[in-house]
């Protein structure tokens, strides 16, 4: 009865391992019904101003706003704060919370193209408070820019001039390549002590074009200093540029411009758009700059409609 027993139980084995042998292996079962993860769609509270008069809404309230519309997150426009205590930060954080949002990204401004050293000093100062404001937020990552020449005074001549405008009288571009490079290497440190990430953008200056962006991050090769990239930013080789950009995104600004552009508008494919993200495996959030003419109310709920549609 032994031996007939061990003989049962050695047969059993052996025809359980011939069956487990013809089934698929987890991973590869996985990777057969796997579905591809939507982008989570965010909106910057830019989009609620867009700074005009008179419409410079509080931060919460846009908060409430996204969360009425559908939205996964906000975006917060560093510019638009009324205060930066501790209080009003926490405050904030917690409106989120209890909105089902996150807080996903932190739009700051600053400048480091210029010969004077005291400048781009007191520049890096303000990007490392945004540093430390991010990390009080629970934001992973704040959008920072290279600054610009500032030979065009006014912002809106420079949109007329499609983000270009001539050096300062006897200085080069590589000359402010070296200041702008100097002055983020002096951030990372604390980026990465806080766990944020720096995103460059493609916001004029010396980041108006692809190869100006990658010139500075390839050059500091640092995992906390990577890409935010704009689709609107770019006015010639628009979907060649930011598929050069693509592998280094870490965050996605997605204009829209519902009544026409505040300065100009472009015609995006987001299709298109979605699907040079896809190939670089970009898996982050798609944040919504709403920059036309048409009234909020109804722009952003049609902009997200259709960023939903593009990125599902």
């Amino acid at each position: 009865m032994s031996l007939d027993r061990r003989t049962f139980i050695q047969s059993s084995l052996v025809t359980t391992a011939a069956g487990l042998s013809s089934l698929p292996s987890a991973a590869s079962a996985a990777k057969g019904n796997s579905k591809v993860k939507p982008n989570p769609i965010a909106v910057s509270t830019y989009s609620y101003w867009r700074y005009r008069k008179d419409t410079k809404l509080p931060i919460e309230d846009c908060i409430d706003l996204a969360a009425e519309a559908g939205f996964d997150a906000v975006e917060i426009l560093h510019v638009q704060m009324t205060r930066e205590d501790n209080a009003y930060l926490q405050m904030l954080k917690q409106r989120a919370f209890v909105n089902g949002l996150d807080l996903c990204g932190f739009s700051t401004h600053q400048g480091f193209v210029s010969p004077d050293p005291e400048y781009r000093k007191r520049n890096i100062e303000h990007t490392l408070k945004c540093i430390e404001m991010a990390y009080k937020l629970g934001i992973p990552t704040i959008r920072v820019n290279t600054g610009r020449w500032g030979t065009i005074k006014s912002f809106d001549d420079l949109m007329k001039a499609k983000g270009i405008e001539p050096r300062l009288e006897g200085y080069t571009d590589e000359q402010g390549f070296e200041w702008v490079i100097d002055s983020l290497e002096k951030c990372l440190p604390k980026a990465e002590e806080c766990g944020v990430t720096l995103g460059l953008e493609n916001h004029w200056g010396l980041g108006r074009t692809a190869e100006g962006v990658l010139k500075i991050v390839n050059a500091i090769d640092s995992p906390w200093l990577q890409v935010t990239a704009d689709t609107g930013n770019f006015f010639e080789r628009q979907y060649e540029q930011f598929e050069m950009m693509a592998p280094k995104t870490v965050y996605v600004q997605a204009k829209t411009y519902f009544g026409g552009g505040t300065w100009y508008t472009l015609n995006i494919d987001y299709n298109r758009v979605a699907k040079i993200l896809k190939n670089a495996n970009y898996q982050g959030y798609i944040s919504l700059e709403f920059e036309g003419e048409e009234s909020h109310e109804t722009a952003i709920p049609k902009s997200l409609n259709l960023l939903r549609k593009a990125f599902s």
